[in-house]
């Protein structure tokens, strides 16, 4: 995936147990990303996204808010270099 924004987000706040996996995994698909999804063991959601620029913006802006019964309160965004595999997964809980 050349030229392809890459970033690795740790979202926090209310963020387990109310579809955030799902709701990630669809809201991706619609913006053509590729990445993965998981809970973490610290009742996080760790995401990483990788396509176009405006597309991960997008999304970016689409997880401050998470589905409708998260309540997000903070994110961690870091850049990756290395891309995820095509598609977009759901990961096991770390």
């Amino acid at each position: 995936m050349s030229e392809a924004t890459i970033f690795r987000l740790r979202i926090k706040g209310a963020v387990q147990g109310v579809g955030f996996r799902d709701w990630a995994i669809r809201e991706a698909a619609m913006r053509g990303l590729a990445g993965w999804v998981r809970n973490r063991s610290d009742g996080s959601v760790e995401l990483m996204m990788a396509g176009a620029d405006d597309k991960v913006q997008d999304m970016l802006r689409a997880c401050t808010a998470g589905p409708p019964l998260a309540q997000v309160t903070d994110i961690d965004i870091r850049n990756e270099t290395e891309p995820p595999p095509a598609g977009f997964v759901r990961k096991p809980t770390l």
